[in-house]
């Protein structure tokens, strides 16, 4: 009777323990949507020329501002450290709001959460083991695949961008005014982009420093393309409004063909995709068609061998078919 109380005991507080990192983690996911609503919100009231009010935030909203000030407190010890500052470097290129200490504690939390659903679930240390060390590389992926799309939307506005500029050029304005134009006229990210550009240069720092700024911010090889431009220009003059129309031009044709590889290469791609699924269908049908069967895949070392290999052959699998459909432009 004794140990029976005890394991409930022990059952109860990891429980608890458990609901406390899921609502932290939930805390966390809802600050991160609060905030690329409020910034999508404050660009339209910008481009309106509506002023934002400041108001008192109340309920859910200031729970989640004391977690986030929470949160800036606890990772304040690793915000000097070189691996925080290489994370915030891929952070701000994916457009999500965290310094590197803040992503940190995120994935301790995330990783604490999945720990102990999956102790509790499995009660295998070693599954518990496997899930808890995917969280990190789980958070990462997301990190990267944002990172890939807001610098694939980025490039697909820098052709307007660049045909804008111009023609205010033409039109007499000067460069550091069409930067103003374009963080107040451009969706993001490029008006994001532009806009901190723009606060650069009214702050004081000069308008070369400024832009090698935001070329090292936003890592895209086109961007640099501008930045190298108009700095030769502003060395040794010439038309910078002709320079940016070629530039402009020769950037659209690059998406244009690039789009024509992704119709090319869907096929590889689908098959990518289905390689990596297929296997987990044949296994849910496998585990209600013949279950007995497929428990053995993870009872038996044999199985468990067989499963390990399978997975080594996907993860090779994939691959090699991303590496051939994967062409650089």
């Amino acid at each position: 009777m004794p140990e029976s109380c005890d394991a409930m005991i022990f059952i109860f507080f990891i429980s608890l323990f458990f609901a406390l990192a899921v609502f932290l983690l939930i805390i966390v996911l809802g600050l991160l949507l609060k905030n690329a609503l409020s910034l999508n919100l404050v660009h339209r009231m910008r481009r309106h020329n509506v002023k934002p009010l400041i108001k008192k935030e109340e309920g859910f909203e200031s729970l989640i501002a004391r977690f986030y000030a929470f949160i800036k407190r606890i990772s304040k010890p690793l915000v000097e450290r070189n691996l925080a500052h290489s994370l915030e470097n891929n952070l701000n290129r994916a457009g999500i709001p965290l310094y590197g200490g803040e992503y940190i504690v995120v994935n301790i939390i995330a990783t604490i959460a999945v720990s102990i659903l999956s102790g509790v679930i499995t009660l295998n240390p070693l599954y518990t083991l496997l899930l808890s060390a995917l969280v990190p590389s789980a958070l990462w992926s997301i990190v990267l695949i944002l990172k890939k799309r807001r610098l694939e939307s980025f490039t697909e506005q820098l052709g307007d961008c660049l045909i804008t500029i111009s023609n205010a050029l033409r039109a007499g304005y000067s460069f550091q005014q069409t930067i103003e134009v374009i963080a107040n006229e451009m969706e993001p990210p490029i008006g994001e982009e532009f806009s901190h550009m723009n606060h650069d240069v009214v702050m004081g720092v000069p308008l070369e420093e400024a832009m090698e700024n935001a070329n090292q911010r936003i890592g895209s090889s086109d961007f640099e393309l501008v930045v190298t431009a108009v700095l030769i220009q502003r060395e040794v003059g010439g038309n910078l409004a002709q320079v940016l129309d070629n530039i402009s031009y020769t950037i659209m044709e690059r998406i244009r063909l690039r789009r024509e590889i992704m119709a090319i290469t869907a096929q590889g791609r689908l098959s990518a995709i289905v390689l990596v699924l297929l296997p987990f269908a044949a296994g849910a049908a496998m585990f209600f068609v013949n279950h007995d069967n497929f428990v053995q895949l993870f009872d038996e070392p044999m199985g468990q061998m067989a499963m390990a290999g399978a997975v080594v052959f996907e993860v090779l699998g994939y691959i090699i078919i991303r590496r051939i459909v994967d062409i650089e432009v």
